[in-house]
């Protein structure tokens, strides 16, 4: 038989298969309740809304909106997205937005303009998978630093960069940060870190990658301004209309220096030459109608609730399991769990998937794959009774394997 491993390039021998991907095949059993993937709520998406807008869309310039059309993207959603983030102070030119074939895409194409095999990206650990597969893709070396309540640790960042720089003399490319309502945390980065971290980019002359799927599902608290907000000239910031409107059509968009945006839409050409004209017309009529911004509003209220419900399942099912604890994210769609020692999440996960429970092991989101004690659980799209009972079975679950643990290395006086 023919082996086809050497036709592949250097990149494709890099590549790896979604963790996450190979969970949600594992789980796809009858009867159960996933907390696994980052699944917006289908019953919240404004299907009637989408429906009218497309017959709209049609009625009105059908003969553009089925054409192909500019990779930069459709003028009218990318006039709407415009005044979408000057209401977040982000004050934009259209060389400066460009539309993506939702986040993912965006950050293939950072990856794509920004990486050689072998550069260095800084990141937390833990970070999204998706990230972690994009670079890794083009032979990225991921280097982690801890987070902790307050977002990605800087003193570790700086420790990390004056160690690389002084004493390996390599310099990262960029620092990768997912600043609000972290997937996989849950963690919001602060002010003051934000602060720092564009010191500390411009202290040693880096990029920072802002990933901004969540930033609008804010529950409470003010809003942080977005990292571009204190340097424009240093940060791309990627957004996504999958978590705020919905996931089918595919569509986010990316905003940076005009120089950056120009190399990142010539790497779009390349790989799908544009956007789906006839998708980007009818959000741009969505959000011309102001329903965008009352669509947030629905998912926030819907999100916080169910977040609420999941965080008051776990006091009740799981104060009692010392040493257990999880964050409480103020926005998004996740928490993170951590397992008492000496209990594994990856271990523990066929026991899961047997009791119908699931959910992703926390060792997908670190790029060197050494966290094992902990897991993701996603509130968005199970209902309350499902989050309920799945959160009940987990803690039977962590329970039965403490218990089994207890017996197979009791304490000897």
């Amino acid at each position: 038989m023919l082996s086809y491993e050497q036709f592949y390039s250097r990149s494709a021998k890099s590549m790896k298969k979604s963790a996450i991907d190979e969970i949600l095949r594992l789980i796809s059993k009858p009867g159960v309740i996933s907390f696994a993937g980052g699944l917006p709520a289908p019953d919240l998406f404004p299907r009637q809304e989408i429906k009218g807008i497309a017959g709209f869309v049609m009625d009105t310039e059908g003969a553009t909106a089925l054409q192909y059309g500019a990779t930069e993207g459709n003028m009218a959603l990318r006039e709407q997205l415009l005044k979408f983030m000057a209401k977040e102070g982000i004050h934009l030119t259209m060389e400066e937005i460009f539309i993506i074939t939702s986040s993912q895409q965006g950050l293939d194409l950072v990856a794509k303009i920004l990486i050689d095999p072998g550069d260095v990206v800084l990141c937390g650990r833990p970070t999204y998978v998706g990230a972690i597969q994009a670079f890794h893709s083009y032979q990225a070396i991921m280097r982690p630093v801890a987070l902790d309540e307050g977002g990605i640790s800087i003193d570790g960042l700086e420790r990390e960069l004056d160690s690389l720089i002084n004493t390996q003399c390599k310099k990262p490319k960029f620092i990768y940060v997912i600043p609000d309502f972290q997937n996989p945390s849950g963690i919001t980065l602060t002010l003051e870190r934000r602060k720092r971290l564009v010191e500390l980019a411009e202290k040693y002359d880096l990029l920072i990658v802002e990933d901004s799927p969540y930033r609008q599902l804010r529950f409470e608290g003010e809003p942080i301004p977005p990292i571009i907000g204190l340097n424009a000239q240093r940060v791309l910031s990627i957004y996504t209309f999958s978590k705020i409107l919905l996931p089918g059509f595919r569509l986010g968009w990316m905003i940076g220096p005009k120089e950056l945006i120009k190399k990142a839409v010539m790497a779009k050409q390349a790989a799908d030459i544009c956007p789906s004209p006839f998708n980007q017309a009818i959000f741009a009529e969505f959000i011309k109608r102001g329903l965008l911004e009352k669509q947030i509003q629905k998912i926030i209220v819907a999100y916080k609730e169910k977040r609420d419900y999941m965080l008051d399942r776990l006091e009740t099912y799981m104060a009692d399991i010392e040493g257990i604890k999880w964050t409480k994210p103020s926005g998004g769609l996740f928490l993170w769990l951590t397992l008492p020692d000496p209990l594994d999440a990856t271990e523990m996960f066929l026991n899961a998937v047997e009791k119908k429970v699931a959910y992703v092991v926390g060792s997908a989101f670190d790029p060197e794959g050494t966290d094992r004690r902990t897991m993701r659980l996603n509130f968005s799209y199970a209902s309350l009774e499902e989050i309920d009972k799945g959160i009940q079975r987990l803690s039977e679950v962590i329970k039965e394997k403490l218990e089994q643990n207890q017996v197979e290395s009791p304490i000897t006086p």
